[in-house]
């Protein structure tokens, strides 16, 4: 599913990720943990294409089968689109749009018709628990419902991965753990790949896998 090898980030003259290798299987949920500072969220931009390594001769990044080392940019977009869900810690919500219409945005860069779009935004958010909330903007939705939103704003193109970052940060406790058990449900059911970058123990002990990084590395 993933394979990274020697990825490199350099910020000025400060290195960020010093040759990080690693490998992440489809249908696995994955926690990279470790103090801050340590790289944990250039990696995942990096794992999402949201920002570029400093490529070495033997580094490579692929996901899906398709090595992104040589992408351009416009192919890179697409590719990012189609394949590459994302989830943060502060949703990224746009408050002007319900949340059906927030949920169906990737889905219409990615040019699909709007019926497709609405139909699968509305199975998502009805899976999610939201079929009464689909008319409702961000303001008029709880924490807990508006990252339920995301989750299914990065579910609306059946990507390869979804990558998220703190996505329980901005969570209290219950909701954290409702949406916790939820990456699960959606991997048992889907097949779902999940990077979780989190400083939270509790999910970090319910994923497949830990990774620790330390000063740039994984040990």
């Amino acid at each position: 599913m993933i394979f990274g090898k020697n990825i490199h980030k350099y910020y000025g003259d400060v290195e960020v990720l010093k040759g990080v290798d690693l490998t992440i299987n489809k249908g696995e949920v994955v926690a990279i943990v470790g103090p801050s500072g340590a790289g944990k969220t250039t990696l995942l931009q990096i794992l999402g294409t949201l920002d570029k390594p400093n490529t070495q001769d033997d580094f490579e990044l692929t996901i899906n089968n398709t090595s992104l080392k040589k992408l351009p940019d416009n192919k890179l977009s697409v590719f990012r689109n189609n394949h590459i869900g994302f989830i943060f810690q502060f949703h990224q919500l746009l408050p002007e749009f319900s949340a059906l219409e927030n949920v169906c945005i990737p889905a219409f860069i990615g040019k699909k018709p709007k019926i497709e779009a609405e139909k699968k935004a509305k199975e998502l958010l009805s899976f999610l628990g939201l079929s009464h909330r689909i008319h409702h903007k961000p303001s008029q939705l709880s924490g807990g419902e508006q990252q339920r939103v995301a989750v299914a704003r990065a579910l609306i193109n059946n990507p390869s991965v979804i990558l998220a970052d703190e996505p329980s940060g901005n969570l209290d406790s219950e909701s954290a753990k409702n949406l916790h058990e939820l990456f699960f449900k959606l991997r048992d059911e889907f097949g779902q790949t999940f990077v979780l970058v989190t400083h939270n123990e509790d999910l970090a002990n319910m994923a497949d896998r830990k990774l620790n990084m330390i000063d740039g590395k994984i040990e």
